[in-house]
């Protein structure tokens, strides 16, 4: 896999059983890339380690006389030159390539299952959770891919020098062959303990700057209610221990590195004490002696790579395992066993009872907002079916697709323990006959669209904006002429003359905080409506226009929506009195259906939610929101007449 080959068509199935686990699947599935990075990491490895040997020949055949065998061992030591420079090279490429295509694979894993939860994604794992796995996390976890192999190469060069040395002089090899292993497992006792601290540091540094972000988006209310000193002090107190967490992680560091540089240097004044005894005494040459000892020097080199590995698993470890919190969550227990078109017919929570007939606008009114919110999810198939305490992702591998494995194999009693110990899942929402659940992603993303009561909008023009997925029977103008974005098209004509006044071209900014909150919930309300979806599903449309445009706005969709199946999540009369049907849910029921004025006369409970009325205006309440429905609708055909 090269990087111009990125992204991947298929990022694969990864192994979320656990944090290691998945780190292994990566490198698995970066076998080749694994395999060149060793290949070019031994060529460099190895000749570094040859170098020795060519001095140890230059210096004996310089005590010997012997200028042959000094252009030799010059001729050698160039040529090896040549190859530790061209094997560096590549392994750094190798490397980079491993790391970057590592962290392209745990990205677009991340994306996927971001489509795939949608909104439901942010209530069961903190959206800075989400971005801190997305970077942070994505760049611990490819460093320790591309350090794999670096290392193995490292190991595998000691051992190859190891056993060249005891071959070649025993009397020195075999001290320096005993000594390598200790030296690269000595500082294993102390990764835990180091582990534990750099765990322990990034916790508080994820909690202060929780805080730090808690308190800028509400500085402007602490600063009315005298706040600001207190939430300042308790973020300095956080800082401080984020400090102090840091320094007690850095000196165990500090202490491994210390461990590497002393047992190395303990090694090599006993190797030239004893190999400086056994010259003396004639039982080696000096050329032996300095080959030993360049070869006993240059390992130390390979040896870095072992505090390297240790460092990038005890970094990467807890950010795979954040990773695979993440990758564990599921859009549904159920799999797709539905394929092609979507199918048609009404839409139907069996959780409820709310039913949304074909072609018909049903509106449905909530007393708690929500209630509504999480309705309008589970109807588009986004929210988790289930209970919402159920734990947000299944650690170490006890995934819901591998439970029934695990209890055939397992122990019985306790699997029906477990079993019994699950949260319920609430069924899934109909659409026909065919659960939203058992459909492909995309078909029931097609199939039922969800507008939320706080809709972004990407940066872009206008025609940007407006370029969606469609049937294409429902026309930009169109949509925007039925969610009266008039005002909308003017306003952005004058603001951008550059473009000969055309609204379409003018460029939205940035979540579009150019506009207003209704002009914002206009245009994408024009951008859902253009999608013309088997099904609409809109949650509070007009909660943030006037009245007026809200009775224009609920004619428009009741107009353009005609003859397919439209869900409104409301409480204004304006938008009720247009729907063919009126639905109240009440307690996760539905309780009574029917015309907005027929509920408004014979349901207190709807009543007291659309007409916002206490105890002492429950008795003129209903007249007067009929009332007041009547004129709205005398007013609306006046202005249709003229």
């Amino acid at each position: 896999m090269q990087i111009r080959d990125l992204p991947y068509s298929d990022p694969g199935d990864p192994d979320i059983r656990s944090g290691p686990r998945f780190l292994i699947w990566l490198g698995r599935h970066q076998l080749a890339g694994q395999l060149k990075a060793l290949s070019w990491g031994l060529v460099h490895q190895l000749g570094i380690a040859g170098l020795p040997v060519t001095v140890g020949v230059a210096v004996q055949a310089v005590i010997d006389r012997s200028g042959g065998r000094l252009a030799l061992a010059g001729a050698l030591i160039v040529a090896l030159g040549v190859l530790i420079a061209m094997g560096d090279t590549m392994l750094h490429r190798a490397a980079v390539t491993n790391w970057i295509t590592a962290a392209a694979r745990v990205q677009q894993l991340l994306a996927r299952k971001t489509a795939e939860l949608g909104s439901a994604l942010t209530r069961r794992v903190a959206a800075g959770e989400v971005v801190a796995v997305s970077t942070g996390d994505v760049e611990k976890i490819g460093w320790f891919v591309e350090a794999l192999s670096r290392f193995a190469a490292a190991a595998t060069a000691l051992v190859l020098v190891c056993v060249g040395l005891v071959i070649y002089l025993p009397s020195l090899g075999v001290l320096v062959a005993v000594a390598m292993p200790v030296l690269a497992l000595a500082v294993l006792p102390l990764l835990p303990r180091a582990t534990r601290r750099a765990d322990e540091q990034r916790e508080k540094a994820g909690k202060a700057t929780e805080l730090a972000s808690d308190t800028v988006a509400g500085l402007r209310v602490l600063r009315g209610i005298g706040g600001e000193e207190l939430f300042l002090g308790r973020y300095r107190r956080a800082s401080q221990e984020v400090r102090r967490a840091a320094v007690r992680s850095a000196r165990m560091w500090a202490l491994i590195s210390s461990v590497q540089v002393l047992l190395p240097g303990v090694l090599l004044i006993s190797l030239v004490w004893y190999g400086a005894t056994l010259a003396r005494d004639g039982r080696i040459d000096v050329g032996q002696l300095v080959t030993v000892y360049s070869a006993a020097t240059l390992m130390l080199f390979p040896l870095r790579h072992f505090e390297e590995i240790a460092m990038a698993y005890s970094f990467s470890r807890p950010s795979a395992q954040r990773a695979v919190r993440v990758l564990s969550l599921h859009r549904s227990s159920r799999a797709a066993t539905v394929e092609g078109v979507a199918p048609s017919g009404d839409l139907y929570d069996p959780a409820t009872g709310l039913m949304a007939p074909q072609g018909r606008f049903t509106a449905v009114v909530c007393g708690d907002p929500d209630e509504a919110g999480r309705l309008a999810e589970r109807l588009g198939g986004h929210a988790e079916t289930g209970d919402e305490d159920a734990p947000d992702a299944v650690p170490d591998g006890a995934t819901g697709a591998e439970s029934p494995r695990e209890s055939a194999s397992g122990n019985p009693a306790r699997s029906t323990r477990e079993s019994a110990e699950t949260p319920a899942r609430a069924p899934s929402v109909l659409l026909g006959a065919v659960a939203l659940d058992e459909l492909p992603l995309d078909v029931a993303r097609a199939a039922v669209l969800v507008q939320d009561k706080d809709p972004v909008l990407l940066s872009g023009t206008l025609e940007e904006l407006m370029d969606v997925p469609s049937s294409g029977l429902v026309t930009a103008e169109d949509a925007l002429a039925a969610a009266q974005c008039g005002d909308v098209l003017a306003a952005l004509a004058q603001a951008s003359p550059d473009n000969g006044g055309d609204p379409m071209r003018t460029r939205i900014t940035e979540r579009g905080r150019s506009l207003s909150g209704g002009q914002r919930q206009r245009l994408a309300l024009a951008r859902s409506l253009v999608t013309d979806p088997q099904a609409l599903v809109l949650d509070e449309p007009t909660s943030a226009v006037d009245s007026h445009t809200e009775a224009r706005v609920a004619a428009g969709i009741a107009r353009l929506r005609r003859g397919r199946t439209t869900v409104a999540f409301a409480s204004s009369p304006l938008l009720l009195d247009v729907a063919d049907r009126v639905v109240l849910v009440h307690g996760g029921a539905v309780v009574a259906a029917g015309t907005h004025r027929e509920l408004l006369s014979t349901e207190p409970r709807y009543r007291a939610v659309v007409t916002r009325e206490t105890d002492d205006e429950a008795a003129p309440a209903a007249h007067t929101a009929i009332v007041a429905v009547e004129a709205v609708a005398t007013v609306q055909g006046i202005e249709e007449r003229a």
